[in-house]
């Protein structure tokens, strides 16, 4: 062999590097002088970006194909080159094919979310929407690569062949196996197009309220107000009750609870729960009122009622009702604040004294 024959497919590889490296700086170029005019449409110059190494390496494997017959390799080296160049071209292909579609469902939902920026709920629906169909794409994508990249060896067409012989038993099979992951697959589209559950919908399962912050095929993730993630199974949301409070209109009606004596002034602490009603940034303005709604022996029930416009909104609303309500009261009338009577029991059973008698005597005993 001659030292030209183990040159020349160094040279044309080598050219082949060249050639890309030209065609990513020139294409890199392009898209950051249009990428400015892009940023106002559905399509950004960061989405074109995303398809640029999927490309290159569409390219690559196809200008290697082009100068592979021409590189005189020996007889029995160039099937198992062609057959890696089929790999490569099968995965890059899909690879490029997936990136075109999320580019394709992205752009589309920039789209919608410019001409419906009034309407969040909508938004929220379309991006769940667009983001399962966008897994879903990706997944079905890179199954069917796999699955054409093991039908080119020989041994797995063979085995194929005896798999379909017998494809009512291992269907059955297979069905069994599957069965919770595809029931999970299936929950998670009824999901996404049932508009049960969006991405940023204030929901509360299991007794934790937080907001949904990823919807995939098989799981949602939802963060709670201090940090966690709680990962829950798309079945759950599709078999059992939950609380969606964003559903329609994410404002809500926020309730504080006093305990307090019957003496209060209730006129009084309804014109201080309007002050501060209209200097807390929180209150959304809809509705508001405060009333007794209940009576025990020692003291009556006093509900705040608020409204705010999401559920965040809404907790802060509470607390500070609570603290400025507790601290008029305890300023202005300290009579309102509950308490405990106590009363001197007759004497004759090792009683009859005060509760401040009876302590100093056990303090003694002690």
């Amino acid at each position: 062999m001659s030292w030209w024959a183990v040159l020349w497919p160094l040279l044309a590889v080598g050219g082949v590097a060249v050639g890309l490296l030209l065609v990513d700086r020139t294409v890199d170029r392009a898209v950051r002088r249009v990428g400015p005019r892009l940023s106002g449409g559905p399509v950004s110059g960061e989405m074109l970006r995303r398809c640029r190494m999927p490309a290159l390496g569409t390219l690559a494997v196809l200008l290697l194909s082009a100068v592979e017959p021409g590189l005189g390799l020996p007889a029995g080296l160039r099937p198992p080159v062609r057959h890696g160049l089929l790999l490569a071209g099968l995965a890059s292909g899909a690879w490029l094919l997936s990136r075109a579609v999320a580019l394709l469902i992205d752009a589309s939902t920039t789209r919608y979310a410019t001409e419906s920026r009034r309407d969040p709920a909508r938004i929220r629906r379309v991006r769940t929407q667009t983001g399962m169909l966008r897994r879903l794409s990706g997944a079905l994508i890179a199954v069917l690569a796999l699955a054409t990249a093991l039908m080119t060896f020989p041994a797995v067409r063979s085995v194929g062949a005896s798999l379909l012989a017998s494809a009512g038993l291992l269907g059955l099979v297979a069905g069994i196996a599957a069965q919770s992951a595809l029931s999970n697959v299936f929950a998670g589209l009824q999901l996404a197009f049932g508009d049960m559950v969006r991405l940023g919908d204030e929901v509360v399962v299991a007794g934790e309220w937080g907001t949904v912050e990823e919807i995939t095929l098989t799981t949602v993730v939802v963060a709670t107000w201090d940090q966690r993630r709680i990962v829950m199974p798309v079945s759950y949301f599709v078999g059992k009750p939950f609380e969606n409070w964003s559903r329609r209109d994410p404002g809500i009606t926020g309730t504080a609870l006093l305990h307090l004596d019957h003496r209060t002034p209730v006129d009084e602490l309804r014109a201080e729960f309007d002050r501060v009603l209209k200097e807390a940034v929180w209150w959304d303005g809809r509705g508001s009122a405060l009333q007794v709604v209940d009576t025990t022996p020692s003291t009556i029930v006093v509900r705040a009622l608020m409204t705010a416009r999401n559920a965040s909104d809404a907790f802060e609303l509470r607390c500070r009702v609570r603290e400025r309500l507790i601290r008029y009261l305890c300023e202005r009338h300290p009579q309102a604040l509950p308490r405990i009577g106590v009363s001197e029991a007759p004497d004759g059973t090792g009683g009859g004294r005060s509760v401040r008698e009876r302590s100093v005597l056990d303090e003694e005993v002690a």
